[in-house]
């Protein structure tokens, strides 16, 4: 008994020490500073291809080296770059059994200048009907190595307009997907593509903290930190999208924890930190890091994506994609045990949210990667809007959220929990 109750206050009072140092840490002032700097109207938006996401790199590297974090791989530096190419079209045409199909209704996300198919030439003809989940289906047939022809159901006319984007920017590949817009499942088929290709380098930013124990187990905590640039037709004087909670918030996230765990020093894994690049044109970012590692050998990642403001359930509180598919929810849960904070279920099932951000690459290959966020995604009025700025967002919040997932991932990082792994075979 005498044990058990020096045990218990030997505990008691390493939960005060921790939460002593954590409020020295990630507090107020510094969370504000860093999400100030992300947003700024100094990025520009942080978009790719520019030099302004160029700038919030040097930041986010500036950070990691502030908190003694080491480099990829041994590397100069904290960026682990890779290569995509830029699809311009030029132009696309294309019959089915005989019937013109306009250029609107042609979408190509391949890296050749000229491309033209039919139904000689291998390709694996494939639909998304009506009651399927758009985005969904098309990154997975985007992930796959395979050529395909993609029938589209016109019921998603407004969806595939914003597909484009997506066709413009792909990693270089032998493989293409080509995307029609039609409700038919034509005999014979004619298409053909030229598109300009320009080839250019794009980087994450990632940390690592080796293991103290268990060094080849690993541990990320992730965000993104690209968003949509500056636009050409500004409102009210605004031009600069400067996504300050999409997601400025889960980078800040990222550097804060980096920050916290290597002043902590007693990391059982190595932990990973990293920033995407690339999210919001197809979660390139994510899914080239995710290619880096052995799945086998990743315990638990934490996505941290749009935190900036109260979940639907009000401070103190966030909710989790996927929380169901793994048991890293209820771990995180219990670690929190007597706190004021509850993880939530993913409120919005209906989004498939946990497809949808940058945990999915590693998650298809049966991780428990997981995002966080607190946005009410139903009724966001600041998602992709110009106003998305630092004066949206709560910065009190923020703190509290960012120290819950610090609390609440340290059986997970110290190695005494491992979460349980996705099922792969229910992952579409």
């Amino acid at each position: 008994m005498r044990l058990i109750a020096f045990t218990l206050a030997l505990l008691s009072f390493s939960a005060c020490l921790s939460a002593q140092d954590i409020d020295k840490i990630i507090n107020e002032t510094s969370v504000e500073r860093t999400e100030r700097t992300l947003s700024s109207d100094d990025m520009r938006g942080r978009a790719v291809f520019t030099p302004d996401i160029e700038r919030a790199a040097d930041y986010i590297e500036s950070r990691f080296k502030a908190a003694g974090l080491k480099t990829w791989n041994g590397s100069d530096s904290y960026r682990q770059p890779f290569t995509m190419v830029q699809a311009t079209p030029i132009s696309a045409t294309g019959t089915f059994d005989g019937e013109a199909l306009s250029t609107g209704q042609i979408v190509a996300m391949s890296s050749s200048t000229g491309l033209a198919i039919d139904e000689n030439s291998g390709y694996e003809k494939v639909w998304i009907k009506p009651g399927h989940n758009f985005a969904t289906e098309v990154i997975h047939y985007i992930h796959e190595k395979k050529n395909y022809l993609v029938l589209i159901d016109t019921s998603y006319a407004a969806n595939f307009s914003r597909l484009s984007r997506f066709g413009r920017q792909q990693f270089k590949s032998p493989y293409s997907v080509v995307c029609v817009l039609s409700v038919a499942n034509p005999t014979h088929f004619s298409i053909k593509i030229q598109q300009e290709i320009k080839e250019s380098s794009l980087a994450n930013v990632v940390g690592i903290l080796p293991g103290k124990k268990k060094k080849n187990e690993i541990v990320i905590f992730s965000g993104h930190y690209d968003h949509l640039g500056v636009t050409k037709q500004p409102k009210q004087g605004d031009s600069i999208y400067n996504g300050a909670n999409d997601d400025a918030s889960g980078t800040t996230a990222v550097i804060e924890l980096a920050d916290f765990f290597s002043k902590q020093k007693n990391n059982g894994r190595t932990l990973v930190f990293a920033a995407f690049t690339a999210e919001e044109v197809g979660e390139y970012g994510s899914q080239y890091f995710s290619g880096q590692f052995d799945p086998e050998e990743v315990k638990a990642m934490f996505n941290i994506e749009m935190i900036g403001s109260e979940s639907k359930w009000g401070g103190n509180s966030a909710f989790i994609t996927g929380y169901e598919r793994s048991d890293m929810g209820k771990i995180l849960q219990r670690n929190l045990a007597g706190s004021k904070f509850t993880f939530y279920p993913d409120p919005y099932p209906e989004q498939q949210l946990f497809y949808r951000s940058d945990n999915a690459s590693l998650a298809r290959q049966g991780v428990p990667a997981h995002t966080i966020s607190t946005t009410q995604i139903d009724k966001d009025k600041y998602y992709h809007q110009l106003t998305d700025e630092l004066s949206t967002i709560d910065i009190p919040n923020m703190v509290r959220i960012i120290k819950a997932i610090a609390l609440s991932s340290t059986t997970i990082v110290d190695g005494t929990d491992t979460p349980s792994r996705v099922d792969r075979n229910q992952i579409r």
